[in-house]
């Protein structure tokens, strides 16, 4: 380890036990060793997502009510017809600090990683955050914070219900029809890697819906890739573009090259 010395310059690594400093070579080694460990752990990851995918359901039989922007919602009514739906919930209430101005600290960070959820929706996803304020602070919050993801107005025990009446967490359902089904559930620092797409799909019942996936016999899956496509130009029930399938075959097929020529 070196010591870095400050140097004059305000907040530098004085004192700090940094790493040494190395040739170019011997970066180059070090980055390779770890990268053996990180696809490992990418490994142990998809198969961990593989093994949700089997989890036991459990049948939701109680008939939630929700207030939204356009009024009165049903449970159904969050998914907006898809068959899939996440919902995050979120401390914003009286009592919480920053009342009315601010929500929940932790939470809000967590609405701040939300990616555009038009890659979900094209996955049959939809995601939603859920409080027990009022749609009128609602939406003044989501305007002031430049959020968008539909929000919901708690009105029953659904918090208290799904585990997260005195925490936040994220809960999982599928919908079969009328019937509804919950699939996983996650909080405490399992949320903190919420907010991007892949992170999001990977705790739902069917996964990325992609052919590499280790996901139970008949369940959806496209080739990989060939779905993605610019937020505001998904189709629904579109094919994929054949002008972006013919780069992302060529994109793949360096990759496969790349890889066959650098394996440890």
């Amino acid at each position: 380890m070196t010591t870095v010395q400050q140097n004059g310059q305000e907040g530098g690594l004085s004192a700090m036990k940094t790493p040494p400093v190395v040739s170019p070579q011997a970066w180059e080694a070090a980055r390779q060793r770890l990268l053996v460990k990180e696809k490992q752990q990418t490994r142990a990851r998809d198969a961990l997502a593989a093994e949700r995918r089997r989890m036991p359901w459990l049948a939701v039989e109680k008939d939630y009510v929700f207030d939204g922007p356009q009024g009165k919602a049903s449970f159904t009514d969050l998914f907006e017809g898809r068959r899939q739906l996440i919902v995050y919930r979120a401390f914003y209430e009286p009592g919480v600090f920053g009342w009315p101005e601010r929500a929940c600290r932790g939470c809000s960070m967590v609405a701040d990683q939300v990616a555009h959820v038009a890659h979900l929706n094209a996955r049959d996803t939809t995601l939603v955050f859920v409080s027990r304020a009022p749609q009128d602070k609602i939406a003044d919050l989501k305007a002031r914070m430049g959020w968008t993801m539909p929000w919901y107005t708690i009105t029953d025990g659904f918090d208290k219900d799904f585990g997260v009446d005195e925490w936040h967490g994220t809960n999982v359902f599928i919908r079969d029809g009328g019937r509804v089904f919950r699939t996983y559930y996650i909080n405490n620092r399992g949320d903190e890697q919420m907010g991007g797409t892949w992170n999001y799909l990977d705790i739902t019942p069917l996964g990325r819906q992609e052919v590499w996936e280790n996901s139970p016999e008949g369940y959806p899956q496209t080739p990989t890739y060939k779905w993605w496509n610019w937020h505001d130009s998904y189709v629904p029930e579109a094919a994929p573009d054949k002008e972006w399938v013919k780069v992302s075959d060529v994109g793949e097929a360096a990759f496969r090259e790349q890889q066959a020529g650098t394996k440890p």
